[in-house]
């Protein structure tokens, strides 16, 4: 069994590719959104920063039965 050496860098790379998604948040799905939101308010450098991905999160979560809704009347509309 071979021992491989601990990165320690690892929490810093995730935050930064959180950071990246959600300073581009119209390119990314709200799957990806929200998991770069859970990693910055476990993560994130400042008290503020983990206070934004919460709200961000609570945005992209009340606006997910919109969608569906939106999609389910789509659907209608075309029958």
């Amino acid at each position: 069994m071979a021992i491989h050496p601990r990165n320690f860098a690892w929490p810093a790379d995730r935050v930064a590719e959180a950071r990246a998604v959600i300073a581009d948040v119209a390119h990314h799905s709200d799957l990806l959104i929200r998991l770069a939101c859970n990693v910055l308010a476990q993560h994130g450098e400042s008290a503020a920063e983990r206070a934004e991905a919460q709200r961000l999160l609570v945005i992209v979560d009340a606006r997910r039965p919109v969608r569906r809704a939106q999609r389910e009347d789509q659907g209608r509309a075309a029958q």
